[in-house]
């Protein structure tokens, strides 16, 4: 049992790297209803002249309300799709022997290890040949399938009690029926936890939307904040005010979904 002194210890530690991670996002907020505001004088935690003119010439600027639609369909889709490819990629490893399936297992987790930057030239000229350069189509096929994921769903699924399986196939149950009725049920914190970090991986992309998608009408939210960035010189508080846009739907997100995450990733042993 701790002492008191180490238990006032532990939460002045625990309090104090709280506040060290939360002071650029406060810091962010109040640069951002702050005209003028420049990074090089000392931050100011209560504006003395608090606006929202930064917000308002941030949709002057940049169309933001047409970018922030080019991110949320993006994001979903490619959310969606990464939940559908890798709950079933991960049935089949965890569920269907067959030979050879742990070699390709490691095979396919070993793609993890290659920088998507040595993959950027060959998915470019495979977009230009299918005539897919500035769509959404092109800028959410390479993100449809995650080694992550597969990983993540495969540990979830394996977790569930393979008895359950065997008392469905008894019923005259097939494997679509297992797998829809029986085990993604039972995986619903993993599949949380996927959707939550494909989400934001997708959201917070930024080079490969900014080579496939040229027509500024077609850019994400991450491109749309690089442009606002001058070479001599920047407007700061309009910066902010982009950054804190782009923050709210990975907030609301992250609030809606933390319970599962805790569930998923303490259910499949990640630390």
């Amino acid at each position: 049992m701790r002492s008191p002194v180490a238990k006032v210890s532990l939460y002045t530690a625990v309090i104090l790297g709280a506040l060290i991670m939360v002071f650029p996002f406060v810091w962010t907020i109040v640069t951002s209803i702050s005209p003028g505001a420049s990074l090089t004088s000392t931050p100011k935690l209560i504006p003395d002249n608090p606006s929202f003119a930064p917000y308002a010439e941030l949709f002057q600027r940049v169309p933001f309300g047409q970018v922030i639609v080019n991110s949320l369909v993006i994001a979903v889709v490619s959310t969606v799709f990464q939940l559908v490819t890798s709950s079933m990629a991960a049935y089949v490893f965890a569920r269907m022997p067959f030979r050879g399936r742990g070699a390709i297992f490691v095979l396919y987790l070993a793609t993890m290890m290659i920088p998507f930057q040595v993959l950027i030239v060959p998915l470019f000229v495979e977009m230009k040949s299918l005539g897919l350069i500035n769509t959404y189509a092109g800028a959410i096929l390479p993100t449809v399938a995650s080694a992550f994921g597969v990983f993540l769903l495969r540990q979830a699924i394996s977790t569930v009690p393979y008895e359950l399986d065997q008392a469905a196939t008894l019923d005259g149950a097939g494997h679509f029926r297992v797998f829809f009725q029986i085990v993604l049920p039972l995986v619903r914190p993993a599949l949380a936890t996927l959707a939550v970090f494909g989400f934001l991986n997708t959201w917070n992309s930024f080079l490969w939307p900014l080579i496939i998608l040229r027509d500024p009408l077609m850019q994400t939210l991450p491109v749309a904040l690089s442009s606002l960035q001058g070479q001599y010189s920047t407007q700061w508080d309009v910066l902010m005010a982009g950054s804190v846009v782009s923050i709210i739907p990975m907030f609301a997100l992250y609030l809606f979904a933390q319970k599962y995450i805790v569930q998923g990733v303490a259910g499949t042993g990640l630390k």
